[in-house]
């Protein structure tokens, strides 16, 4: 369920349509796109990893337009309906604070246009402020364009200074620091915000998503519960779904999902929970089911990306490489983020094509330059996909550094890969079986896992564990899987 760049389930939709700001509100705080050198560098970024394809543009939807617009000029809420507080993929999760339902209910970046006139006349509304703030965070985390970041941090400055405090603005501080990975921060601000409101949603998502990312899972457990008890949603069923299912507690997180499918009734709802559940069929190897859950979500939204994404994983797991690449070729081209470009290169590399798959991991390289350079921690995307498509050096240094910062079973994992692909099996062991430890049901930890046992003489070891990861999830990575059968083949040869 976890997405493949951090810990907490995969981020609700991505917006349609999204673009460049062509009004900006007085101000200078930042609402239109930057225009330095430093900009004009980042916009050639972001074109240089659509090169490849030309994304695909939704209509206008003049009633979602109007839905946030409405939403700015009253100081209210961003969650419409039941979806508010919606990886990363996730994908959930990452940006608690625009709703799965707003995202599906028009076009994000018309939404903006629109909060931007309004601020142009109301510039002191510092509840528009935060929803601007707010806004941008979805764009640019749902978009492949962190180059969005700066100009959010600016629009939660001006609502704070228009008025301190306001937990608007402080739990869109807290979904800032999220998705540039900064989990500290973003526990520390959905603090804030929740001693001035303890009963936001959004900040009550946020605070067990940084738990999660921290590693204090514990405390997460019990954040779930809070959140549960205070604001029970949609939002907090899938949180609560994703604590139980890190410590191996499947079959609770399918109840809960299905609770929270039963009950959604607006389309980005619907396509948000039945992509979780679909994930977590993935996860354990049911491919059937998890086909199933992602039609569902697509019939209530065609266009929903995590759906289309896991679609096109569970047909390569299936068998339908053709179908698989076809499906994640789209992916890319509407969102180039680190998870589906290693996903489609690895297809391309298992079909003998590589140079299509170096393609592919060059713009691996070319987000994480930019992630960087608009202040997102890209350690962990860096780690995993230097390991196995890049620089083995590079890839540790990432990796400790990440470990360093927040110690959880998807860095344990990844500093564990990273020692082994750098010859230090003996130092990665240890993090390998941490990565196992609390029960999270993980056919790549398990694969991982079994590599390390093996390359340090535990032979009996490293079969139990390959063969775990073969049981689980047969299908688990294009790469992975095609070689823990062969590492698996050699050891019971060996016997």
């Amino acid at each position: 369920m976890a997405p493949p760049t951090h810990d907490t389930p995969q981020d609700p939709a991505p917006e349609r349509g999204a673009g460049p700001d062509t009004a900006a509100p007085a101000g200078g705080d930042g609402a239109g796109p930057p225009q330095d050198g430093a900009g004009a560098k980042d916009a050639g970024r972001v074109a240089a990893l659509r090169r490849f394809a030309a994304a695909r543009r939704r209509a206008l939807h003049l009633t979602g337009c109007a839905a946030l617009l409405a939403v700015a000029v009253t100081g209210g809420s961003v969650a419409l309906g039941a979806g508010g507080g919606g990886t990363s993929p996730r994908v959930a999760p990452a940006s608690a604070a625009v709703s799965p339902g707003l995202l599906a209910s028009g076009d994000l970046a018309a939404g903006i246009t629109a909060l931007q006139s309004h601020l142009r006349a109301q510039p002191r509304d510092f509840g528009g402020w935060a929803t601007l703030g707010l806004a941008y965070v979805e764009q640019a985390r749902t978009n492949g364009d962190p180059s969005r970041y700066p100009q959010a941090e600016r629009a939660f400055k001006r609502s704070l200074a228009l008025a301190p405090g306001n937990d608007q603005a402080l739990v869109g501080r807290a979904a800032l620091a999220a998705a540039r990975h900064d989990f500290a921060g973003a526990l520390a601000h959905a603090d804030r915000a929740l001693k001035e409101n303890p009963y936001s949603e959004r900040a009550l998502c946020v605070r067990v998503d940084a738990l999660v990312e921290l590693g204090r899972y514990r405390d997460a457990d019990e954040a779930a519960d809070t959140a549960d008890d205070r604001r029970p949603g949609i939002p907090v069923f899938t949180r609560y779904a994703y604590v139980h299912e890190l410590r191996g507690d499947v079959r609770t997180a399918r109840r809960v999902l299905e609770q929270a499918l039963s009950s959604a009734s607006a389309p980005g709802d619907i396509a948000y929970v039945a992509t979780q559940l679909g994930q977590l069929a993935w996860n354990q190897g049911d491919y059937g089911t998890a086909l199933t859950h992602y039609a569902r979500a697509l019939a209530a939204d065609e266009d929903y990306v995590p759906a289309l994404e896991g679609r096109a994983r569970a047909r390569a797991a299936s068998g339908d490489r053709a179908g698989a690449i076809a499906g994640l070729k789209d992916v890319v081209a509407r969102y180039p983020l680190p998870g589906p470009l290693v996903a489609l290169g690895e297809l391309y590399e298992a079909a003998g094509d590589r140079a299509a798959a170096a393609d592919q991991y060059a713009l691996v390289d070319a987000w994480t330059s930019l992630a960087r350079a608009n202040g997102v921690d890209a350690d962990l995307d860096t780690a995993l996909a230097a390991a196995d498509h890049g620089d083995k050096a590079a890839a540790l240094r990432a990796a400790r550094a990440e470990w360093d910062r927040r110690r959880t079973v998807h860095t344990a994992d990844a500093l564990a890969w990273a020692l082994h692909v750098d010859g230090k099996d003996d130092e990665a062991l240890p993090y390998a079986r941490r990565a196992t430890a609390t029960g999270y049901r993980n056919a790549v930890f398990l694969y991982h896992r079994g590599i390390i046992e093996r390359a340090t003489g535990r032979a009996d070891d490293a079969r139990t564990h390959l063969r775990a990861a073969l049981k689980l999830n047969p299908g688990f990575a294009p790469l992975g899987a095609r070689d823990a059968r062969a590492a698996l083949r050699d050891l019971e040869a060996d016997q």
